[in-house]
């Protein structure tokens, strides 16, 4: 141990022996309906989820009507379907099936029609087969207890027995399920994540040359937001909710009223990406105001959901289609979990869309304002939760009935994902993607089948990494690198004792001797020799000082050697004092070993969970990970990646700004600059010129080319120019982190990995501390807290980095230091003394704050070297 010191389809005739099956099934809207209300539950043709394939789309999803009566459905009955004669609601609201006489009367009609029966029945014979989707979920809101809904749970036994049934020949209609086996597995709309493309959705071009569909013709609708608004205000004063629940019946009763009511023109097509035609301020207001109108207007719009996602569909999905999606996507009511069996379907169809209607999606998603693009986000993450560890186990189906629900999640997730990834700034922080319930699951497992399964399609939230939290991605890294650690030690073991010698317990180590005063040469030396032991775990020993690396001389040696490397003098990187921030050194020379020996040295900060004091800019990581995998073919480019002015300016913000005047000068470039595609460079006092393309001495910049002189400048300064510095640097780095693993990151997150968090919340710190000999309340330890809150921010650093080796904040947080403040049984005229292999600080019992201060910067002000106890 070390120490410191110091649309609905039109509905079949059925027989009376039909109608009677549909006794069976139980009302979507359970409970007594009262005696005068005039209305009867109206049930529709028997529904099934279907898969197709159509139009190159494999594993489409849609909502058919079967070729005939079957109680087989996903999705309860929707709103405008009728009850069979005589069928009449119970007491439990469910319908009741009708009389003999009247189940014969029916037949003899039905009789007397053959022709019209055979005409509807090869329709339906014209229709895809339709395999029925498991899937069930509690159905209604839950404001209370009284007002629940009757759940989808008895749904899942009719259909398993409208299968045995289908299989004995019972039923008079065949209902054709082919590959029932896939009829879960949703196609990707990430390509896999390991060919590092992971969304394609923003590569397609502007627009798509898909055909597309004839918009069918819209219900003309006239109501304003005005006017939805006079009628809430006259119902809430009135309580007469009539006209209310009118309009949200009728508007959300499918997918043409829809659009008949929020579209801005209905005579209008807008088929492009830039403008999605939905009058958002109306959707908005509509939406605002849903839950706070009665049950009855809310019952209503959830059963006009589900009679829009019944509908029949035949061809490729509309554009009116896809606005419906949109909306109905932002209803609030999906925020409750008894609705989510509705939520999950609706889902479940816009993840099987095809990609051409996912790019629309994406491109009108970002119009989204900030606010309820969020609200959207988290509705998803809070589906997936909830899913996952649900609060009320009994409210959802089990688990393997319903296993497309999060994949349809994560696919949608995905969207959003991709519209906010196209928009700078994005609209919400990438960290607001992540779901930090997955912190509590099985990793390693998700990791490993990611890994081993990821051509088939087996799902893995590793396919989909945004939603993964970065402490979530370093514990997969951490063990990711123990187990390589581990593998790599056993091969040397291995070897060893095949070739008849003595094993040695360093022979399982990277061992690192270094002198302080010659800390560079000797490290880099070291690490040059022993390349063969960089995956083992590493221990460093400084020549001359009784000090037992647990940890703390680690953190030591790299925070001197980075300080070191980084210096000036040395001419391997320059410090932008304007960015504050350092940057690879263009100078040329003969070797660039040492470039690699210091990705090897990050590298292995990263391998065994240390965080360095470096200050490389976003792009680095961004270059760092283009690709995330070393390339087998050693002639492909690597630490290639698109730069903008953007990046510069995280560089050089001088620079990038008289570039970015260039691009908007009004006047005449070509006279008033009197530039051409050359630049020019100083190194070791001596000016250099380049060509930024092919003979660009004699191209002059001008206003119509100066766009291209940007960006080719742009690309030269922090690709071209320092290409063969940062390629040994990149392949450094690679040769000890290499793992799939890192295709998990974003750059953001690598430099988080690397560098920690720079900002210190001591007040977390004192939260989180354990204590040792003293309680919290101890006047000592309340002097202590008095002290370091004062601090300036110097102070605050040099004390961590006094207690634990490092003044970086981990992944975690304070919470992940375990730090420990311990009494120390010694005179108070001792300075106070520290362990950083377990980031211990031993504090003395002094007498006052004055005396508490003045010993403990003494000791945080003057701590270099390592010694025992």
């Amino acid at each position: 141990m070390s120490a410191r010191s110091s649309p609905a389809a039109a509905v079949p005739r059925r027989s009376g022996a039909e109608r009677r099956r549909w006794g069976c099934l139980p009302s979507l809207f359970g409970g007594r309906q009262e005696k005068g209300e005039g209305e009867r539950a109206q049930v529709p043709g028997g529904t099934a989820v279907r898969r197709e394939a159509r139009g190159g789309q494999d594993g489409a999803m849609s909502l058919q009507s079967p070729p005939a009566a079957t109680a087989a459905a996903d999705l309860p009955p929707g709103p405008d379907a009728k009850l069979p004669p005589g069928a009449e609601l119970n007491d439990e609201g469910s319908a009741a099936p009708p009389s003999d006489e009247e189940g014969g009367e029916d037949e003899e009609e039905e009789e007397e029609e053959p022709e019209k029966g055979r005409q509807k029945e090869m329709e339906r014979e014209k229709l895809p087969p339709i395999p029925s989707s498991s899937g069930a979920a509690a159905g209604g809101l839950e404001r209370d207890a009284k007002n629940q809904f009757s759940t989808f749970s008895n749904f899942i036994t009719t259909i398993n027995q409208k299968k045995e049934d289908i299989g004995n020949g019972s039923s008079p209609t065949q209902l054709v399920i082919p590959n029932i086996k896939n009829v879960r597995d949703l196609p990707s709309i990430c390509l896999d994540v390991r060919q590092k493309q992971r969304i394609s959705i923003d590569t397609l071009p502007q627009e798509l040359k898909a055909p597309i569909p004839p918009e069918p013709s819209l219900p003309i609708r006239t109501k304003t937001v005005k006017d939805f608004q006079d009628d809430m205000e006259k119902a809430k004063s009135s309580g007469d909710w009539k006209a209310v629940h009118d309009f949200y019946t009728t508007t959300f009763d499918s997918f043409l009223e829809i659009n008949a009511a929020f579209k801005k023109d209905t005579s209008s097509s807008f088929n492009t990406i830039e403008d999605s035609g939905i009058n958002t301020k109306f959707v908005n207001v509509v939406y605002d105001a849903l839950l706070n109108t009665p049950q009855d207007v809310q019952k209503s719009v959830l059963k006009g959901v589900i009679n829009g996602l019944l509908q029949e569909w035949k061809g490729p999905r509309t554009k009116d289609d896809l606005r419906a999606y949109c909306i109905l996507l932002q209803n609030p009511q999906f925020s409750n979990t008894s609705t989510y069996v509705i939520y999950a379907h609706l889902l479940r169809q816009i993840a099987a869309l095809t990609e051409a209607d996912h790019h629309f999606l994406v491109h009108w998603s970002k119009k989204i304002s900030q606010k309820r693009f969020k609200q959207l986000v988290d509705r998803l993450l809070q589906f997936i939760s909830l899913r996952l560890f649900p609060a009320k186990p009994e409210e959802f189906p089990p688990m393997v009935k319903c296993t497309w629900w999060i994949p349809s999640a994560a696919k949608v997730l995905a969207l959003f994902n991709a519209a906010n990834s196209l928009i700078s700034p994005p609209i919400i922080s990438y960290t607001d993607f992540y779901n930090s319930t997955l912190d509590h699951i099985d990793l390693m497992e998700e990791y490993h089948n990611w890994q081993c399964c990821g051509n088939s399609h087996r799902f893995s939230f590793c396919q989909y990494p945004f939603i993964i939290s970065i402490a979530a991605k370093k514990v997969i890294i951490q063990r990711d690198s123990e187990q390589q650690m581990i593998s790599i030690a056993r091969q040397s073991l291995v070897d060893k004792v095949s070739r008849r010698q003595k094993p040695d317990m360093n022979m399982l180590f990277l061992n690192v001797k270094v002198r302080r005063t010659h800390l560079v040469s000797d490290s880099l030396d070291e690490l040059a020799r022993k390349k063969a032991d960089l995956k083992k775990k590493l221990k460093v020993t400084f020549v001359g000082e009784a000090g037992l690396d647990m940890g703390g001389l680690t953190k030591e040696w790299f925070l001197l050697l980075i300080r070191q490397i980084f210096h000036p003098d040395y001419g391997m990187f320059t410090y932008h004092k304007d960015s504050h921030c350092h940057w690879f050194s263009s100078f040329k020379c003969d070797n660039y070993s040492e470039f690699r020996l210091v990705g090897a040295l990050m590298g292995l900060a990263v391998y065994n969970s240390i965080t360095l004091d470096i200050r490389f800019p976003p792009c680095c990581y961004k270059k760092l990970l283009s690709p995330p995998i070393v390339p087998c073919d050693h002639n492909t480019l690597v630490g290639i990646c698109d730069v903008t002015l953007d990046d510069l300016i995280q560089i050089m913000p001088e620079l990038a700004h008289g570039l970015s005047e260039l691009l908007s000068y009004e006047g005449n470039v070509e006279k008033d600059f009197y530039s051409t595609f050359q630049v020019f460079q100083e190194e070791f006092g001596v000016i250099k010129s380049y060509n930024l393309k092919p003979n660009g001495d004699k191209i002059p910049v001008t206003n119509q080319n100066r766009k291209e002189y940007v960006q080719l400048y742009v690309d030269f300064l922090i690709n071209k120019s320092i290409y063969k510095q940062f390629a040994a640097f990149y392949y450094g780095f690679h040769s000890v982190c290499a793992s799939y693993a890192l295709l998990l990151l974003r750059p953001e997150e690598v430099e988080i990995l690397v560098c920690g968090s720079p900002e210190l919340d001591m007040s977390a710190l004192q939260r989180s501390t354990q204590y040792e000999g003293y309680q919290k309340t101890d006047l000592t330890i309340r002097y202590f807290w008095d002290v370091v809150l004062g601090f300036s921010l110097d102070l605050q650093k040099k004390l961590l980095h006094f207690a634990t080796g490092s003044d970086r904040v981990p992944v975690g947080g304070m919470a992940d230091l375990n730090f420990k403040i311990a009494k120390s049984e010694t005179s108070t005229n001792w300075l106070p003394v520290a362990h950083t292999c377990f980031n211990q600080l031993c504090l003395p019992p002094y007498k006052n704050k004055k005396e508490l201060k003045q010993k403990l910067i003494i000791g945080i002000s003057n701590a270099e070297g390592f010694g025992l106890e």
